[in-house]
């Protein structure tokens, strides 16, 4: 029986990566898709579409069909997922793939049954299998999962932040909390409203926290000239913000990641903490790359944390390789694909 490629899918909030073995990583783009809401037609997906946000016509919306981690639009989900696995295959459309789509570590089983059946129904041969997002950032950074050795991550992605205690190629512990890149977006949007009664978009504030963004004092001290609409006037506006401002609009997603490390540190096993304390913290994911927040989470919690190498496709690489490592994996993995074609 001929089959089509292994293909990994890190189905994120705000991009989409696509693996093929062999290959590598031939697809990152953003979770974004542009429709005509009179035809329901799909006019882009993609950059082309992220080109789109908040420069649309009235009948043309940009739209970004997975909230937090999960999926908040089948259709349009579907429809993305679709256009992304036929553009990562390119010619090779005979046979369906066999796929993996990573999915965060508090996802419920209707929301994973969700995310199955999108992939299912954009091409991949069933049955289409799922893994949590920390243990593929586990595997995507390099670590030896199968080792009697304790590794901790934290995957920062734009709709959920996961960490996971993983030892003998399962996951001992893990936790997770909605709160990702995206919210340290909408809270810049927030605090230059309550701050200069500015009215920002998202695409703004996402070169805010890129530029500026800070999730340490001292680390770096940037200006940039921030431009929006004044919300008394309603004439545009520039006015110029730095780093220490932006730190102090994180506080609360912040807090929301530290106190989530805390918690699953609190609850880890002795032995396994003395793997963790040696080894350090692994960052994966875009929202680990803020400026100092590896400086943040070793004062907090006294264990070194550092960045993984390239750490977006992280999560996207490990997704792939699960797909080679199955027998190692058959007690995160295969059960989610046996109960739902049984």
């Amino acid at each position: 029986m001929f089959a089509g490629p292994d293909i990994g899918v890190d189905l994120g909030t705000a991009t989409v990566l696509v693996f093929v073995k062999g290959k590598g990583v031939v697809l990152n783009e953003p979770s974004v898709v542009a429709i005509d809401i009179n035809t329901k037609q799909v006019k882009a997906i993609g950059e082309e579409a992220r080109r789109m946000i908040g420069r649309t016509p009235g009948n043309i919306v940009a739209t970004r069909p997975l909230r937090e981690g999960v999926i908040a639009d089948f259709d349009v989900t579907q429809r993305m997922l679709e256009y992304f696995i036929s553009k990562a295959m390119g010619k090779r459309r005979l046979f369906r793939p066999r796929v993996m789509v990573c999915v965060p570590s508090g996802i419920t089983p209707v929301e994973k049954r969700a995310v199955q059946d999108a992939a299912e129904k954009a091409g991949a041969r069933p049955p289409v299998l799922t893994i949590e997002e920390p243990m593929a950032a586990a595997i995507g950074a390099g670590i030896d999962i199968t080792k009697p050795a304790g590794s901790l991550v934290v995957d920062i992605g734009g709709g959920t932040t996961d960490i996971a205690i993983i030892s003998l190629s399962g996951i001992v512990m893990s936790d997770s909390v909605r709160v990702g890149g995206d919210k340290f977006d909408e809270a810049l949007i927030r605090y230059m409203k309550r701050q200069y009664s500015l009215l920002i978009g998202e695409r703004t504030a996402e070169e805010m926290k890129v530029n500026i963004g800070i999730a340490y004092p001292g680390i770096r001290n940037e200006k940039m000239e921030v431009r929006g609409r004044d919300l008394i006037s309603g004439l545009p506006k520039t006015i110029e913000v730095g780093s220490l401002e932006a730190l102090e609009a994180f506080s609360e997603p912040l807090n929301a990641i530290v106190s989530l490390l805390r918690s699953v540190l609190e609850r880890c096993p002795p032995e396994l903490a003395a793997d963790i304390m040696d080894k350090g913290i692994i960052m994966t994911g875009g929202g680990a790359m803020l400026a100092g927040l590896d400086r943040l989470l070793s004062e907090v919690t006294q264990v070194p944390a550092f960045l993984a190498d390239d750490p977006i496709s992280c999560v996207a690489r490990g997704t792939g390789k699960a797909l080679e490592i199955l027998d190692h994996l058959k007690s995160s993995i295969s059960e989610v694909a046996a109960t739902r074609y049984k």
